[in-house]
């Protein structure tokens, strides 16, 4: 019984070391294999790997894969013309040689970033001096991204290179700070509204003169209207006068009948007229058929 023990013992003891030296490496990995803190082989190729057992020698992994560094900082930079500007940036990069990386950088991929982050800002804020924000919104903003990949590219390149590659720069946001925006925006506020008082001055004017224009054009049509009306009825009341002395002079007697009825008409033309007149007046010759020339 002892002896299967000891037999199931040891080949649990065999899995377990068999175990610790089978590795796999991912087709997105390096794998970096230690020796006693030693770099003893790095591998590049994905698959089922070898090697010996801890504390003999240790494995771990780099990311191969194109990595992605973005702007944390918000403290502005000075431009040419001493305008303090904030921008937004990222970097592309990869790791290309892990024995380099990580004896000089770091074991992972975090230790590569912050040093990064450094390298680049400083390039950021060097380049950034010698230009003006015009610069930075223009075209020359593309040479300004090169400039700054190139000099990051030679910073990690140098006497103790970082076993990395620059993939790419780019500027994502350029601004003023809070307190040149919020001055910027009242400016621009000012602005908008002087000209929209400007606006509203300049149609209120043409607005006062289109309403004088057609004030006047209605007097004018109002007078030329009634001088025409006056005109019309000057006219009608010849021709009227012109017919009636016509009728009237072809028999006086009709004309003196067609007055007095007028007149009649005239005075009476309210029930409630009151009129004291004695009967044998003239105003009731036409009553009594006393016409002239009549019997």
């Amino acid at each position: 019984m002892n002896r299967i023990g000891f037999i199931a013992s040891s080949l649990l003891l065999a899995l377990v070391v068999l175990s610790s030296t089978l590795f796999v490496v991912d087709q997105r990995q390096f794998g970096v294999v230690y020796a006693l803190g030693q770099i003893k082989e790095v591998i590049t190729e994905p698959g089922l790997k070898f090697k010996l057992p801890p504390p003999f020698q240790n494995v771990t992994y780099l990311d191969k894969r194109l990595l992605n560094l973005d702007s944390v900082d918000v403290e502005p930079m000075l431009t040419a013309e001493k305008q303090r500007v904030v921008i937004d940036w990222y970097v592309r990069w990869r790791i290309s040689d892990p024995s380099n990386y990580i004896r000089n950088v770091g074991l992972d991929e975090t230790a590569g970033a912050n040093q990064l982050n450094r390298v680049v800002r400083n390039a950021f804020q060097e380049e950034i001096n010698r230009r003006t924000v015009r610069d930075l919104l223009s075209s020359k903003r593309e040479q300004l991204m090169n400039d700054v990949k190139r000099e990051v590219s030679e910073a990690v390149a140098g006497a103790k290179p970082w076993g990395v590659e620059i993939v790419d720069v780019r500027i994502t946001r350029v601004d003023y700070v809070d307190t040149i925006t919020e001055s910027v925006y009242r400016r621009m506020e000012a602005e908008r509204k002087r000209v929209a008082n400007e606006l509203r001055s300049t149609g209120g004017a043409e607005g006062e003169k289109i309403r004088a224009d057609a004030d006047r054009q209605r007097e004018v049509t109002i007078a030329n209207a009634f001088r025409d009306a006056q005109k019309l009825k000057g006219e009608g009341d010849a021709q009227a006068a012109r017919i009636y002395g016509d009728a009237f002079g072809r028999d006086p007697a009709f004309a003196q009948f067609y007055r007095s009825l007028e007149a009649y008409k005239a005075t009476f033309n309210k029930r409630s007229d009151v009129m004291v007149l004695d009967p044998q007046s003239e105003f009731f010759r036409t009553f009594r058929g006393n016409l002239p020339g009549g019997k």
